[in-house]
């Protein structure tokens, strides 16, 4: 969840600090208000793979949060257990590994073609 946050505040940081600006100024109705700078944190980062991750991995206790923050405006510290399972679960998501090519070869999927690999000796 770290690297997801640190990925989203390095590339989205004045969508953040608008999204942050506008709910302290509006906490009776920051839900309503601020909708439109959430959804420009949400367009910012879709680009990226991690937070992609944890909206998949977790969107259920994300879901459960958001709607404990809608029934909950005035009062947000009433959902610190939605935020502790969300991320919870963000946490246990795997940052995504090196991209992988496949190289088609005899109609088999191989990892390198016969003439790119190693020689056993070097294995």
């Amino acid at each position: 969840m770290q690297a997801a946050l640190e990925i989203t505040a390095r590339h989205c940081g004045r969508e953040l600090d608008q999204y942050g600006q506008c709910v302290a100024a509006k906490p009776e109705s920051w839900q309503r208000d601020c909708h439109h700078l959430k959804m420009s944190i949400a367009r910012c980062t879709s680009s990226h793979p991690i937070i992609r991750r944890i909206r998949q991995a977790c969107a259920e206790p994300f879901e459960a949060f958001e709607e404990c923050l809608r029934q909950n405006e005035a009062a947000t510290s009433n959902c610190t257990e939605q935020v502790r399972r969300f991320l919870q679960c963000a946490e246990q998501v795997p940052p995504p590994g090196p991209p992988t090519i496949q190289v088609e070869t005899w109609g088999h999927s191989q990892p390198h073609p016969p003439h790119l690999r190693p020689p056993e000796s070097l294995c």
